[in-house]
């Protein structure tokens, strides 16, 4: 009688201490983690499955996750009772009980994107401040001119999209890989300065790194039509500059982006011949001709895959070898951003009062 209360006891000690508690601090770790990992998949798989579709001429959806609210529970309880005074119609001396309950109840948030959002998310032009604040923080100028910019002071970038296909200028992969160049050398910058109710912006030049930055930045300004001696330029938007001290970037908004992007993903052969999906117009000799984004495809689900998405009976993926692929992606995922919520990236952005 006395091992087994002794035991139950002990028992009941336990229920209590991890009984009718919240779960606490142990299920951070795991909850950010997971929640993190899976949205973060979600997002590309969205994304590549809008991609494709550009390609179908289907209409692309984003939904966003807005808010994740997890509650856990974990309850037990335990009843024990005994008899003192044991009688011969009992068949035992000693009742004991036990009961627990766990409870995940997560509510997840979904918000689609249409309305104000989806104009000045997907159909509004990048503007060109964003461009140069994503280069002078440490993106890659070539990729990022490429993508984004469809004229820098009248020179154009290609385009392969069936509605408008045109072969790239040679001075505008000129211009984008000396621009690399400038900036990898920290002789690229930006200011930002208050004018009346509104900002303005600039690229800036930093002459004196090295004899090869300055021959880049004279061949800048030699291409692009700008002035010699100065190094500070405003950023406008339009399609050719109208004074010596402007650089003049004709962006593309985040549809257009991805309209181009799909020109990369392979389209099964029986699709095109039935004039399901648009085909790809190259511009032979064109040295922007190569896609910043290569979208394979096949009948069967990928091993080693970046992400993938099924769509009208075929797996689309990206191979997680292909750097370029994921590379595009990363940055899809800011110009996104930034193009919803209007702000610059954290970089080496100088904000002054105009004088």
């Amino acid at each position: 009688m006395q091992f087994h209360m002794k035991s139950a006891l002990a028992l009941a000690a336990v229920l209590v201490m991890y009984g009718c508690q919240t779960i606490g601090v142990g299920s951070v770790s795991r909850d950010r983690m997971g929640y993190s990992t899976v949205i973060g998949e979600s997002w590309k798989e969205q994304m590549l499955l809008n991609i494709v579709k550009l390609r179908y001429l289907d209409t692309p959806v984003f939904i966003d996750v807005s808010s994740v609210i997890s509650s856990y529970t974990l309850e037990g309880g335990i009843d024990f009772s005994a008899r003192v005074f044991p009688d011969s119609r009992a068949d035992g001396y000693r009742n004991l009980g036990g009961s627990g309950t766990y409870s995940d109840r997560p509510t997840i948030s979904y918000v689609p994107l249409t309305g104000a959002r989806l104009v000045n998310t997907l159909l509004r032009p990048i503007p060109p401040e964003t461009v140069f604040a994503l280069i002078s923080g440490g993106g890659q100028a070539n990729f990022i001119l490429k993508s984004a910019v469809q004229t820098i002071n009248g020179i154009h970038n290609t385009s392969t999209t069936p509605s408008r296909p045109r072969r790239e200028d040679a001075r505008f992969i000129q211009v984008a890989e000396a621009f690399d160049r400038i900036a990898e050398a920290g002789a690229l910058g930006m200011r930002i300065e208050k004018a009346g109710d509104g900002t303005r912006s600039f690229a800036l030049f930093r002459r004196g790194v090295d004899d090869s930055v300055d021959q880049d930045i004279a061949q800048v300004k030699d291409m692009l039509g700008l002035d010699s001696k100065a190094d500070t330029f405003r950023l406008v938007f339009g399609g050719t500059r109208e004074h010596p001290d402007e650089i003049s970037l004709l962006t593309r908004s985040m549809q257009f982006m991805m309209g181009e992007l799909s020109t990369g993903v392979d389209i099964p052969a029986q699709d095109l011949l039935d004039r399901r999906a648009t085909s790809r117009r190259t511009q032979s000799g064109s040295s922007g001709d190569a896609p910043l984004l290569s979208v394979h495809s096949s009948n069967e689900r990928p091993a080693d895959a970046f992400t993938a998405v099924q769509y009208r009976g075929h797996w689309f993926w990206i191979d997680d070898r292909n750097l370029g692929s994921k590379r595009t992606f990363r940055f899809l995922l800011m110009f996104l951003s930034m193009a919803e919520s209007g702000a610059l990236p954290q970089g080496p952005v100088l904000t002054i009062p105009a004088r």
